[in-house]
C-alpha cells in the first residue's frame, strides 16, 4: 500500500485515537544525582483525539472530551469521508485508511457503515490482531506523549488541552515525523 501511495495511485492514511490527561506520560527521565524532577499529576478529564495522517503530509484531527464511543468514530468517518469525497468525484483516486481492530471499528453500528465510506471513495484496511506497529499514527501518538508535550503543560487540563490542540495544528509544519 505504501509503494501504491509513493506512486500517487491511492491516497493512503493512518487511523487512530489517543487520550491525553494531567497524568503525565513519563517512562523515564535523566537528571543529575541528588536533584529530583517533579511534574504536576492530579486526576483530570480526558482529551481523546482521532487522528486520520498521511505519511504525504495531510492530517485530519478530532478532539472531543467525553469517551470514544463508536459513535464518535463514525462521525469522525463521516466528516472524513464527506471532505474526501469532493477529491475523490474529481479525481478518482481512492483513499485507504489502515486501523486497528478495536471494539469501537468493529461493532455492528461501525461496520452498517463501510459501504457509505466506499461509496464516497475510502476503503478501509483492518490490521491483523496485536499488530500497532504497522500502524503508522501510533509513532505521532509517542511523540505528542513523550517528546512534544512541555512538562508545563500538565499544571491544568486547560493548558493540556491548549498545547496538543497547538501541536495537531503544527503537524507537518513545526512537528514532523520522519516516516521513511
Amino acid at each position: 500500500m505504501r509503494r501504491l501511495a509513493n506512486l500517487d495511485k491511492i491516497n493512503l492514511y493512518y487511523f487512530d485515537e489517543a487520550g491525553f490527561s494531567t497524568v503525565p506520560c513519563v517512562p523515564y527521565a535523566w537528571q543529575p544525582k541528588g536533584h529530583t524532577r517533579e511534574l504536576p499529576s492530579f486526576p483530570s478529564k480526558r482529551l481523546n483525539v482521532l487522528g486520520f495522517m498521511s505519511t504525504q503530509g495531510a492530517s485530519y484531527f478530532y478532539p472531543i472530551e467525553q469517551s470514544v464511543n463508536s459513535q464518535q468514530v463514525i462521525a469522525a468517518f463521516d466528516q472524513f469521508t464527506a471532505q474526501y469525497e469532493i477529491c475523490y468525484r474529481e479525481h478518482l483516486k481512492p483513499c485507504i485508511v489502515v486501523l486497528d481492530n478495536a471494539p469501537t471499528h468493529t461493532s455492528q453500528a461501525f461496520q452498517e457503515q463501510i459501504n457509505q465510506w466506499a461509496a464516497r471513495g475510502v476503503i478501509l484496511h483492518f490490521l491483523p490482531p496485536y499488530c500497532p506497529e504497522f500502524n503508522l499514527i501510533e509513532i505521532l501518538w509517542r511523540k505528542i506523549k513523550y517528546e512534544w508535550l512541555p512538562f508545563s503543560c500538565y499544571s491544568s487540563f486547560s493548558t493540556l488541552k491548549s498545547a496538543i490542540v497547538a501541536i495537531l495544528n503544527e503537524f507537518k509544519s513545526k512537528y514532523l515525523v520522519n516516516f521513511v
